[in-house]
């Protein structure tokens, strides 16, 4: 693979681009189809075999949601989800490089390695326990502090309030600042038996399970549009007076009764259950052929 074919640079992959925001980019990589098992071992090969780049630039666009569903695994960090989701893609670039078809494993189950390896070095490049500096008086506090502290101990209240009264700040903001300088970031992954408060905190506690397989979260999704898909197509094909029934009944937010429903056709409630019974028949026909 040279390095025009699978780059963040190259505009086919790029996140924003000329798709405007982060919700039309996660848009339009979901309306892009998801491979079957022989269209994607076939694009592999002749990527291996072949160096086709058009077969890798398929692989990792028909693979975009997957890293989607990673990243957004590790909003818990307060980073931008579009820059886990770029450096996750990264990963899915570096799995499609390395994959072997001919091992028979779907390359989303392989890709998964890569895409988590990127987006842990991004969180642990990135993330902080302590955010310093984030307002006017916070920077003010930031770059004055340390100078103005006579040693390592923490302020005292005359020292705290002459710190304040200088740099004209709240006491209160002194000693946030305070706290926040003289803190220290997390271990990622600390020791299970420190016993400290720390260790709940840990960002080790924020990454996804390793059961929590991207691969059947999409499916899963893939499966339930499909489904209202052809829930939606079957309930075209019943008559008005059963579909109003079915829809009441079991689509609405609220549901009516079979007296309801009686009333409102002016006829019995068993003949309203018939009505139902037999239109869950003719559903269920039209949805499993």
């Amino acid at each position: 693979m040279t390095s025009q074919a699978l780059t963040p640079a190259n505009p086919a992959f790029s996140l924003t681009g000329p798709l405007g925001s982060l919700e039309a980019y996660v848009e339009r990589v979901s309306a892009i189809p998801v491979l079957s098992r022989e269209e994607e071992f076939a694009l592999a090969r002749r990527f291996r075999d072949e160096q086709d780049l058009e077969a890798a630039r398929t692989l990792v666009l028909s693979h975009l949601r997957f890293v989607v569903h990673i990243a957004r695994g590790y909003m818990g960090y307060g980073l931008p989800v579009g820059d886990l989701i770029q450096e996750g893609n990264v990963g899915l670039m570096k799995a499609v490089k390395r994959f072997d078809p001919d091992m028979g494993v779907r390359l989303v189950s392989f890709a998964v390695h890569w895409i988590r390896a990127e987006i842990h070095e991004f969180v642990i490049r990135n993330w902080r326990l302590v955010r310093v500096a984030t307002t006017k008086a916070q920077r003010k506090l930031f770059f004055n502090l340390r100078r103005m502290k006579k040693n390592l101990a923490w302020l005292s209240d005359a020292e705290t309030a002459a710190v304040a009264g200088e740099l004209g700040v709240e006491v209160r903001e002194v000693r946030e600042m305070e706290r926040r300088l003289s803190a220290r970031d997390l271990s990622f992954d600390p020791a299970p038996d420190t016993g400290d408060e720390e260790s709940v905190a840990s960002p080790s506690l924020y990454l996804p399970a390793p059961e929590a397989d991207p691969a059947t979260i999409v499916e899963q999704d893939e499966w339930d549009g499909a489904q209202s898909d052809s829930l939606a197509s079957a309930l075209e094909g019943l008559d008005e007076r059963s579909r109003t029934v079915i829809r009441s009944r079991w689509l609405a937010e609220d549901k009516k009764t079979l007296q309801e429903l009686a009333a409102d056709y002016g006829v019995s409630a068993e003949r309203i259950r018939q009505i139902e019974a037999a239109a869950l028949v003719r559903l269920r026909s039209a949805m499993s052929g």
